[in-house]
């Protein structure tokens, strides 16, 4: 059988030979996936373990083991199991929201500046926690709470706001600088009327720090991963399809309005809950989704490989933040050292390649 197209004549043969061509590089590039999230895995397996042996205290891989599996060690099983093992859980739970929030924002609005960070809706967590330190004079988990409704506001005014006459990705980012603008000179404002101890207080919890982990902070943020990690795995697709473009997405089947809202959400609520329990890690959302954008192939979902990047990013500047320097630095400084140069870089080359991850 004989098709004419407008491009010529294709016959039957032709047409299985190039679906089988395309079924093979999907498989392909589905292998190479995997194989690449499962060595950041085993990265972040690797580095999860070292951070519960080390410390003032050493204790073997087995006492580790033996903690981990509930029987008692004496010292370990409260060094081990109350102190660190809540630390670098939640440096996994967080690192991997992060990542997740950040390649989400990224993909839909085809921008790899585009960031919770730099959008927005970190400012706003931020300038709602700072209120509720130096206006409210609250702390731990009430100004944890505000930081949460304050992200969750921003990100719905944001959409709101963006969102008139149809989603436009560049209007929402220029909305959302505008919007990241003044919420920091509101955090700015607000220091600069604080006492020495709120400063203290509100520049502990902007920097970004694991030092108030426990297991009371980390079942929240485990409860939105519970919460969100269902919606996401069935909006995957449509996260990878929606990067080619409006037209192309709804061509290939994906109900546009609702698969965007649908990620919107999922990536908001997973970045509230981890900015309220850690505060805005810097550059961790900014960084994982372009990293793991290099180490798997074009048209592959970025949504596990972006998770695993972020978590392996926390968890290993928690570390050098707690043992490479004299005194003991917040995870956010040391992102904040990598992210920084990791930004001019991305301008830059961003600039001359005309904005794609």
């Amino acid at each position: 059988m004989t098709v004419i197209s407008g491009f010529g004549t294709t016959t039957t043969a032709g047409r299985t030979a190039l679906a089988a061509q395309v079924r093979a590089s999907r498989r392909s590039r589905e292998r190479q996936r995997l194989v690449v999230s499962l060595v950041l895995a085993a990265l972040v397996v690797a580095v999860f373990v070292v951070s519960l042996m080390i410390g003032k205290q050493f204790y073997s891989p087995a006492e580790v083991m033996r903690v981990l599996l509930g029987e008692q060690v004496p010292g370990a099983s409260f060094t081990v199991g109350e102190l660190r093992l809540p630390r670098s859980v939640t440096a996994i739970l967080a690192g991997a929201a992060f990542g997740v929030a950040g390649v989400t924002f990224q993909t839909l609005l085809r921008n790899p500046l585009a960031s919770p960070e730099i959008i927005g809706i970190a400012p706003g967590a931020s300038a709602t926690a700072v209120i509720g330190i130096v206006a409210l004079r609250w702390s731990d988990s009430a100004v944890s709470l505000l930081a949460l409704g304050g992200a969750v506001l921003t990100a719905g005014a944001l959409y709101l706001l963006s969102n008139k006459g149809g989603f436009a990705g560049a209007r929402l980012i220029l909305m959302g600088i505008g919007l990241a603008a003044m919420l920091n000179s509101v955090v700015s404002y607000l220091l600069s009327r604080a006492g020495e101890r709120d400063i203290q207080e509100a520049m502990r919890w902007l920097t970004g720090s694991l030092n108030g982990a426990s297991w009371e902070r980390v079942w929240p943020l485990a409860l939105a991963w519970a919460l969100v990690i269902i919606p996401l795995v069935f909006t995957a697709r449509g996260l990878t399809l929606l990067s080619l473009g409006d037209d192309s997405a709804a061509s290939l089947g994906v109900r546009l309005n609702i698969t965007r809202v649908a990620l919107i959400a999922g990536a908001v609520v997973l970045l509230a809950f981890a900015t309220a329990t850690t505060g805005p890690i810097a550059f961790v959302a900014f960084m994982a989704g372009p990293i793991a954008a290099r180490l798997v192939r074009p048209g592959s979902s970025l949504l596990i490989p972006s998770a695993l990047v972020g978590a392996l990013l926390v968890i290993t500047a928690d570390l050098i933040g707690q043992f490479a320097f004299d005194a003991r630095l917040p995870v956010g400084v040391i992102t904040g050292v990598v992210g920084a140069p990791y930004l001019i870089w991305l301008l830059i080359r961003t600039n001359r390649s005309g904005g794609s991850l």
